[in-house]
């Protein structure tokens, strides 16, 4: 009987379950989590308006709720809670499925001026992730600037636009939905460095933006003629010929007068935030051109937008693991295979998979062949990691030792609590449960 240990319970480790369960009818799993909660960032990154997203939590439930997989939220791994040297005694290997946690920094003055987040702590504010503590992101702001032309920018330029009426219809915390409801922002920058043809967001994301009621698209037809791959976008793949499409499309329309805008920038370097009796005021850019090799350089020219809110969206960083080796260039852990490399060797019985393994790249499918990679070394590992004796349940000696796992039933009544709020509030479906206090109180009373 192998009994391995998935530290994180997003799509990556519940992939890594599954491939286990599947391909090793022996294997026991548990799926640990510091939260009560499952799924990562399908919970906790997913916008609330994305429902057909979010609807993979029942493909990752079905898992989880397999006979041999056990999911124990509440339980920290690194400092303050179980080492990689006691994980390695509980249980015959470690799969490490952590994700990637930091932000990337601009590392421009004003930066950490009050009105400039990252876009991370502005998702998880709005996905109720019971660490986010900022609170007031659109209090008093007229115009937003994200910076950033990716799907997570999309995101949460779209989130500063859409009407209350249709947030009030997802899971959104009531908080937040009462922030953005009350919010006075008319006009929102969506602002990359490079040109149209290079942005990372996908056609299906872009195209929502012109969907939104009460809101209008604007994109300057001069800087899509910086870039030579819109002149003709026959011979660029296919979504980023859409994607120029699409954006041609707007470029062309008068303005509408809508009571809200979204600006669609592109070819501008932040170069600076700019104060105003304190905080961020607007925002200085630098106007690139196409530097002919793939890239841009500076042309000198400086462009300044107003805003009062400043999210930036210009990708994630791993963090080192508490006893794991960690590669910082490229904020992974060495492996081979999904095997740990300690000084120049792998390591049976560590492993990884997602992003702390290959770094922030992909879309939530592509942990499936990185997760089946990884459970391949571990089950080819499988006769140097099975003890001759049974192990005791490493769940009793969790309990032993002081941490109190949350099991399926806890998670269970947290679900039931959130659709109670929802019912309470009047918002026809569930409304996330907003903070620690909140979510532990669902537990408690499960257990009573």
């Amino acid at each position: 009987m192998l009994r391995v240990a998935v530290v994180g319970s997003g799509p990556s480790g519940v992939y890594t379950a599954q491939s286990l369960v599947q391909s090793e009818p022996g294997a026991l799993v548990d799926v640990l989590d510091r939260l009560p909660c499952p799924y990562g960032l399908v919970r906790y990154g997913v916008a609330p308006d994305h429902e057909k997203i979010k609807s993979l939590q029942n493909n990752l439930r079905a898992v989880l709720e397999h006979e041999r997989v056990r999911f124990l939220g509440g339980v920290p791994v690194g400092p303050g809670g179980l080492s990689a040297t006691r994980l390695r005694q509980l249980y015959d290997a470690v799969v490490y499925c952590v994700g990637a946690a930091a932000d990337r920094q601009l590392g421009i003055p004003g930066e950490e001026l009050p009105g400039s987040w990252s876009a991370t702590e502005f998702v998880s504010w709005y996905s109720a992730h019971p660490d986010a503590t900022a609170a007031g992101f659109v209090r008093g702001a007229r115009s937003a600037v994200v910076i950033g032309v990716g799907n997570v920018a999309v995101d949460v330029t779209r989130i500063l636009a859409r009407g209350a009426a249709e947030l009030s219809r997802t899971d959104i915390p009531q908080a937040a939905l009462t922030a953005l409801a009350a919010s006075g922002i008319t006009d929102v920058h969506m602002v990359g460095r490079r040109g149209p043809s290079q942005a990372r967001f996908t056609t299906k994301e872009l195209r929502e933006l012109g969907a939104l009621p009460g809101t209008e698209v604007t994109v300057d037809p001069a800087e899509l003629a910086l870039d030579p791959d819109c002149l003709d976008p026959a011979a660029l793949p296919a979504v980023r010929r859409r994607n120029v499409e699409e954006l041609r499309n707007w470029a062309a329309l008068p303005p509408q007068g809508a009571p809200r805008r979204i600006h669609l920038r592109f070819f501008l370097r932040p170069v600076e935030l700019l104060a105003d009796a304190g905080r961020v005021g607007a925002v200085r850019f630098e106007r690139t051109a196409p530097d002919g090799q793939g890239g841009v350089r500076g042309t000198g020219q400086l462009i300044h937008i107003e805003a009062q809110l400043v999210l930036r969206s210009v990708g994630y960083r791993g963090v080192p693991l508490d006893g794991l080796p960690f590669d910082a260039e490229h904020g992974t852990v060495p492996h081979r295979a999904g095997r740990v490399v300690r000084e120049g060797r792998t390591v049976p019985g560590e492993y990884v998979a997602g992003w702390i393994k290959r770094g922030p790249t992909g879309v939530i499918g592509t942990n499936r062949p990185d997760a089946k990679e990884t459970v391949t070394s571990l089950l080819a590992d499988a006769s140097m990691l099975v003890p001759k004796e049974p192990s005791e349940d490493p769940l009793a000696v969790l309990r032993a030792e002081g941490f109190e796992p949350v099991e399926w039933g806890g998670w269970e009544a947290i679900e039931r609590a959130e659709a109670e709020l929802g019912l309470s509030l009047g918002r026809g479906g569930v409304v996330k449960l907003p903070d620690w206090d909140a979510l532990l109180a669902a537990v408690r009373e499960a257990r009573a």
